[in-house]
């Protein structure tokens, strides 16, 4: 277990690039797995998480080349070629990569087993495995499939017409993949917005996929995907602590380059704006069907704002350092509808009301959500990640305008999805 030491700092200054958006990352390289020939990612995350979804398709017979860290060029030739893995599949601690998996191989007619860490473990997997189901797939596991490890056994695949309880991104992209290799039409219903780079990605690679409204139709691949060719933009929830630590930190500025900008990830975005951030969009462009640009960012004076609805799946993974801007924020901040919070890598509910307390932070939780009163002068304090990649980025933040020294414990699992990240912010720190 490694832990970190952050002192608070005067001013944060600098243009930076984060690391390539991991949910972008996951889907790359699974759909280049998918195509016949071989592909080019660039700007590809090299964090825990991506790096179990390139060894999954390893294990699945599609070659992998790295010329550099960022970069990978993968050759397969389409999944009816994909071959049985000699040993169980481990997903580490993605969600991504179990559930979008699962959805694939349920068309392989052999047995795959997946497993991962024990925080995947205890993730809840039956909203995928239910529907893959109806779709004919054959799922062994944990309280009948709800948690893994997962056994999958697929092939005869049927379309189904299917409308999610929540919105998923994961479950949905899951049953899209399914549905490339099931008999007839697949429909999938959405209750409100999720994440749409699946949707996005098989529409520039010409897939059979159309969209109407929350609606989603898809009709099995004839022939197997085109080769991609791609470089993936910054991630934005990774950009988005920069973005808090640039607001909190007394006179600072940055520029994060390179940012996707997809609406259905920029919540967090546009709520920051609501409470009186300063954050400019500039050189806004389209890249693959995503759009991409600069953010630039000033410290600036906040008010608490009231989060709820479909506001809440916009901006999902970016609640914790959401919680620490709330704490400098003037007034009262409210997150309901939230519960979904509860069942991610850890549960993040509980999590961000206990490790902020510490830090002096008036917080109440609530089952679906928190309420934080501020502005409050936060104090160092030692704070624990538990294994959460997001919430050790969190506490750092915290850390830099907290007085006195902030111990963020259990910190090693930054690198799941921004490796560099201390250091980064060490070259962008101004202490004079």
């Amino acid at each position: 277990m490694s832990s970190v030491t952050i002192r608070p700092v005067s001013g944060l200054h600098g243009r930076v690039r984060v690391p390539g958006d991991k949910s972008i990352s996951h889907r790359a390289v699974l759909l280049a797995a998918l195509a016949r020939g071989t592909s080019r990612v660039e700007g590809f995350l090299y964090g825990g998480d991506c790096e179990a979804t390139v060894r999954a398709v390893q294990a699945l017979g599609v070659q992998v080349e790295r010329p550099r860290p960022d970069t990978l060029i993968l050759t397969s030739r389409g999944a009816h070629a994909w071959q049985e893995p000699e040993d169980i599949l481990h997903c580490a601690n993605s969600g991504t990569t179990m559930r979008l998996l699962a959805g694939l191989l349920g068309a392989q007619p052999f047995t795959t087993v997946l497993t991962g860490s024990a925080q995947l473990r205890r993730r809840p997997m039956g909203r995928v495995t239910e529907p893959l189901r109806r779709m004919g797939v054959q799922v062994l596991g944990r309280e009948d499939g709800r948690f893994a490890p997962l056994a999958l056994r697929g092939g005869d695949l049927r379309g189904i017409r299917y409308t999610l309880p929540v919105a998923s991104a994961q479950v949905k992209s899951a049953l899209i993949l399914a549905g490339l290799f099931a008999r007839g039409e697949t429909v999938i219903e959405e209750p409100g917005p999720a994440r749409d780079h699946t949707e996005r990605m098989l529409s520039a690679l010409a897939a059979p996929i159309t969209l109407q409204g929350r609606v989603i139709r898809v009709r099995p691949l004839e022939e197997p995907l085109p080769p991609l060719d791609l470089r993936v933009p910054g991630d934005f929830s990774s950009a988005a602590f920069l973005l808090v630590a640039g607001l909190l930190v007394p006179r600072s500025h940055l520029v994060v380059e390179g940012v996707g900008l997809n609406p259905t990830r920029t919540g967090l975005l546009d709520v920051l704006e609501a409470m009186g951030a300063a954050i400019t969009r500039e050189n806004v462009h389209t890249v693959g069907g995503e759009e991409v640009g600069d953010l630039s960012v000033r410290t600036s004076a906040l008010r608490g704002v009231d989060v709820h609805g479909e506001m809440v799946v916009r901006m999902i993974d970016e609640f914790p350092i959401f919680a620490v801007a709330a704490t400098q924020a003037q007034g009262t901040t409210v997150v309901r509808d939230a519960g979904e919070l509860r069942v991610k890598e850890t549960d993040r509910i509980a999590a961000v009301a206990t490790e902020l307390r510490k830090m002096g932070a008036h917080i109440e939780e609530r089952p679906d959500g928190f309420i934080i009163e501020g502005p409050t002068r936060l104090r160092g304090a030692h704070v624990d990640s538990y294994g959460d990649h997001r919430l050790a980025m969190a506490w750092t933040v915290a850390g830099l305008i907290a007085q006195g020294e902030t111990v963020v414990h259990r910190a090693e699992c930054i690198a799941d999805s921004f490796p560099g990240f201390l250091e980064l912010l060490a070259q962008l720190r101004s202490d004079d």
